[in-house]
Order: structure tokens, then C-alpha cells, then sequence
């Protein structure tokens, strides 16, 4: 049973559409892949639609060509203006459509394909959401368009998700490397090998000091003889 699980679990996590990587840094750029695994046993993927978040929409997107693939883009206006190197952004990007132009280029049953987007600036926020249909070449389409929940287990349609970390303030200067070691003295939490080496440690300056002693009573006894 142990053998099976271990053969089954990370095949099941692969062929769920994901966003890579997982991690970005708010309001800096980054280079976004989806990466589409084909699920099917007997039908190849065809088409793949990512809708871009509406509630923190970005206010550039570029698109990397893909080899045998064709893409649309589809544009509209934010709910609320932004702004980006000081301009105002009229029109956002909405969604991105890869078609498959050439048939040998499709995702055949047990291949996945990667497609490349470079986005930002990132906004201030936790996570970004990209909400995705499949389309499979026998006409069925998977909607990978489910949040997961904090607290709950994975849902069986995930949406690919983007999560977010604050930017490192550039005006900081530098720690020195005394600096950061003491940061990182101080984070490290307690383990029990930990408490097993100071333990150690201790016992072995305490048994150096007994031995000093002793040798010193030592002296002082043949001294006096």
C-alpha cells in the first residue's frame, strides 16, 4: 500500500495546472509559467484560456511566443484606474488564449507543455488567482477555477495560484555578516538536537574546568611535600 501511495500521490499533484513560481515579490516583475499537464487518456489539450485577476488587475503583461502555439490577448478597463511608472493604465489585461496552430504541437495523453508570461508590477496583496478552462481535442473542457480555503483540503479543481511576499526595502543598508548571524541565532528555534549539543557542550567545559582543578590541587599537594 505504502509502494502505491507513493506512486499515485505526486502523479495526482502533477496534473493539476499550476502557476511557477509559486512565490513573487509585491511590486516587482515577474516571469509567470503555466505549466498544463494533459489528464486524458485518449484526447490531447487543444486550448488553454487563463483568466487574469480582476480585483488586482496588472498593469503589464508580455507573452512569450510558443512554438506551434497562437495567442490572443484580451483587454479591458479596470474597475479602478492605476497606475504604473507614472502613467495611468487605460486598459488591463483580461485573459490570454493559447490556440494550437499546428496539430503535432498539441499536448498528447501523459505530456504536459509550459506557457511563459512576463507581469508586473505586482501588486500589494497575498496571492493572485489565475482562473483556467482546458479545452481537450474531444470537446470536453476542465475548469480549473476553484480557490482553495485556508484550513481546508485541496479542492479537486484548483485554480493556479500566485502567492505574494513584501518587497525588501532597497534603502535598507546591508546587514554585516556579524549582523546576520546574530539574526539568524536569534530566529533559530530550540530542537532537541539543539538542546542535545549545548548540553554537551556544557558538560564537557565543566568537565575541563574539574580536571583543571584537580591538577592544580595537585601541584600544590607534591609542593608542599
Amino acid at each position: 500500500m505504502a509502494a502505491c501511495l507513493v506512486g499515485v500521490i505526486p502523479t495526482a499533484a502533477f496534473a493539476h495546472v499550476t502557476v511557477n513560481p509559486g512565490t513573487a515579490s509585491q511590486g516587482g516583475y515577474a516571469a509567470l509559467t503555466f505549466r498544463v499537464p494533459t489528464e486524458s487518456d485518449d484526447a490531447s489539450t487543444t486550448r488553454i484560456e487563463v483568466q487574469f485577476p480582476t480585483d488586482s488587475p496588472l498593469a503589464s503583461v508580455s507573452v512569450k511566443p510558443h512554438p506551434g502555439w497562437s495567442y490572443e490577448i484580451t483587454k479591458k478597463k479596470p474597475a479602478t484606474p492605476i497606475k504604473a511608472h507614472g502613467a495611468q493604465i487605460s486598459e488591463v489585461i483580461d485573459k490570454i488564449t493559447w490556440t494550437v496552430a499546428d496539430p503535432q504541437s498539441a499536448i498528447k495523453p501523459g505530456e504536459y507543455d509550459e506557457f511563459s508570461v512576463s507581469a508586473g508590477p505586482l501588486p500589494a496583496t497575498d496571492q493572485l488567482v489565475f482562473k483556467t478552462l482546458q479545452h481537450y481535442s474531444d470537446g470536453e473542457v476542465v475548469r480549473w477555477i476553484q480557490e482553495p480555503a485556508p484550513g481546508t483540503d485541496e479542492p479537486e479543481r484548483p485554480a493556479p495560484v500566485l502567492r505574494l511576499v513584501p518587497e525588501v526595502n532597497p534603502a535598507s543598508p546591508p546587514a554585516t555578516g556579524a549582523e546576520q548571524a546574530a539574526v539568524a541565532v536569534g530566529r533559530a528555534p530550540t530542537t532537541q538536537s539543539d538542546e542535545g549539543v549545548w548540553w554537551a557542550v556544557g558538560l564537557s567545559v565543566a568537565s575541563l574546568v574539574i580536571g583543571l582543578v584537580c591538577a592544580t590541587i595537585t601541584v600544590r599537594s607534591r609542593r608542599t611535600r
